[in-house]
């Protein structure tokens, strides 16, 4: 394999995602890692081969190859599968599931299947975003080799007894194996924050109790329309998910959404909105263990924050820092960037989204006394602060945004309408019914439909969401007079985006925007348009690459994937239409 400092990343389609809950992986179609932090989600680069970095570790078959792939079913164990000039071999791999919060484990077998076949093997862990390479290499009995990255401690086992340090100061471990047909080659590799046990993981241990454990994590979803589609949403949220309950946005920063626009982001971390979405994504689908796990983080914070709510928060509920550059070259058509100024921000919306999400929890009777402490704080919260100025769903300059105010009433009244009406639930309805009489005084267009604030008359795709939601009814005037307008002026041809951002033609301001095409789908099947919400479930559930994985936009005249990867509140959409749309409309 030629020097990863100069290999060029591939289209963002062609990736896959390993995950374990408490970080990831993606691996590309030349076997090679190119991306996974550690040992968290948000902690500095290990193998950064996809913004510029040198750390990479890849499997790749010598000679000739055409790649291709596919995940197991119901996990995230992935098999890269290439057809050499000597036949077929794949390298099944995975992160032991589940995760250790310091120490990932990476789990490799190689399969050769019709001939012998040779793959070359190059290690090259790099820690802190290229600032520390492998060092202190140290060959142990049977072939092991330990070493340091940063902080780091490594340990790559099983099988690596011909590896030889390569690169500058030998900072890489690099092999080439020969594979009989019908052989299988492990490789294990362990990165940790902590001194590394003495014991040496087993390959077939590790891999039995990581299938099973993907067994008991993923759901059938026999209930669901797409469900093998469905399923792979579920792993995805699944894998995003640490054992504080915190769901990441994505398991990546810096993936610009549009080539020299500027616009990349840190998306390694916590949002409220987005782990509500994906709460009530799972029980629609009618699982349970991913709502308990978005209730029992958004709990948290509300009882730790209370009206000082942050958008998003990392993994452990600390705040998320602020944003720095990178010195590395970045993905083509962006730059490199790791924190994100959403810690400065107030959105008013993800007070709502969590009544939203509580209210669920209630309707599924999972909300325990420290749920409702936490509605009622959020409740609170909305009646404290209602009337500022915040930056809305897309976290762009504070104004007045109508969604931000109607997706309050919407959960409002979920969770009003939740329990045995109390004096309570009937201050919550009132609130609600001010909310809306008071938006719709300020922010409703000459022509019937709300417009995104009092002082911008335009569209927005989030503006679906509070009747979705049941902040005003569906047949309400305003609802339809929304969604008619939106189809006509935000989409083409089924793909839908955000807003308009000036009078350039609506592809070359932004890509579609996933979220709003599968927004659009709900919006059609409350409305009763059946074959209108089928079709842009489908041709938007078409927008991923051969691993099912979606990004945050979708480039139409290009065909790819635009922005971080895998990004959670899409997958959590296309999991809550594929749940919906095989039945009557009904929400809760």
């Amino acid at each position: 394999m030629a020097d990863s400092a100069v290999i060029s990343p591939s289209p963002l389609r062609q990736y896959a995602l390993l995950a374990d809950g408490e970080r990831g992986a993606l691996v590309g179609p030349h076997g090679d890692f190119v991306w996974m932090c550690a040992p968290r989600w948000d902690s500095d680069a290990v193998f950064s081969t996809l913004i510029g970095g040198p750390g990479t570790y890849a499997i790749t078959p010598v000679g000739r190859y055409v790649w291709g792939g596919y995940y197991e079913e119901g996990s995230l164990i992935w098999r890269s599968r290439w057809i050499t000039e000597d036949g077929a071999v794949e390298c099944r791999e995975a992160l032991a599931f589940p995760g250790d919060p310091h120490r990932a484990v990476v789990l490799r077998r190689l399969l050769a299947h019709d001939n012998r076949t040779r793959v070359a093997v190059d290690l090259r862990p790099c820690a802190g975003f290229d600032r520390s390479p492998l060092s202190d290499l140290v060959r142990e009995d049977d072939g092991v080799w330990t070493g340091r990255a940063g902080d780091l401690w490594l340990r790559w086992s099983r099988g690596c007894g011909p590896a030889t340090p390569t690169g500058a100061d030998g900072c890489a471990l690099a092999m080439e194996l020969t594979l009989e047909a019908g052989s299988a080659h492990d490789l294990v590799l362990e990165i940790s924050d902590q001194a590394l046990p003495g014991s040496l993981p087993d390959p077939d241990v590790c891999w039995r109790a990581t299938e099973a454990a993907w067994r008991q994590a993923v759901p059938s979803m026999e209930h669901t329309i797409a469900r093998r589609d469905a399923r792979v949403a579920y792993t995805v949220l699944r894998g995003l998910t640490g054992t504080a309950g915190g769901m990441v946005a994505s398991a990546t920063t810096s993936l610009p959404e549009r080539a020299e626009e500027g616009r990349n982001y840190d998306y390694r971390y916590v949002w409220i909105r987005d782990q509500c979405y994906a709460g009530q994504a799972v029980a629609a689908a009618g699982d349970h263990r991913l709502l308990d796990d978005a209730v029992r983080f958004v709990t948290a914070r509300l009882h730790e924050d209370g009206p000082a709510l942050a958008p998003a928060y990392t993994v452990d509920g600390r705040t998320i820092p602020d944003p720095r550059r990178l010195d590395l070259p970045g993905y083509p058509g962006g730059f490199d960037l790791v924190g994100n100024h959403v810690n400065k921000q107030f959105q008013l919306d993800v007070f709502g989204e969590a009544l939203l999400l509580l209210g669920q929890a209630a309707d599924c009777d999972r909300l325990d006394a420290d749920g409702w402490q936490a509605a009622r704080i959020a409740a609170d919260a909305i009646a404290q602060r209602w009337r500022e100025a915040d930056s809305g769903v897309w976290e762009l300059s504070p104004r007045q945004w109508t969604h931000s105010k109607l997706i309050c009433a919407a959960g409002l009244r979920a969770v009003a309408e939740s329990g045995s009406p109390t004096p309570q639930s009937r201050r919550w309805t009132a609130l609600a019914d001010q909310l809306v009489t008071h938006t719709a005084a300020q922010s409703l267009h000459p022509s019937g439909r709300w417009q995104r604030s009092p002082d911008d008359p335009g569209l927005d795709g989030a503006l679906l969401v509070p009747p979705i939601r049941g902040a005003v009814a569906a047949d309400d005037p305003r609802t339809v007079a929304t969604l008619t307008a939106y189809i006509k002026e935000l989409t083409d041809d089924h793909f839908a985006y955000r807003y308009r951002h000036d009078e350039r033609p609506l592809e070359e301001a932004e890509g579609a925007f996933l979220l709003c095409g599968f927004l659009t789908a709900l919006a059609e099947h409350q409305q009763g348009h059946e074959v209108a919400a089928h079709r842009w479930f489908e041709r938007n559930r078409a927008a991923c690459g051969p691993a099912g994985l979606y990004s945050e936009e979708f480039d139409v005249s290009q065909r790819q994937l635009r922005g971080n990867l895998p990004q959670a509140f899409v997958h959590a959409l296309m999991l809550e239409c594929a749940a919906r749309l095989g039945k009557p409309w009904s929400y809760p």
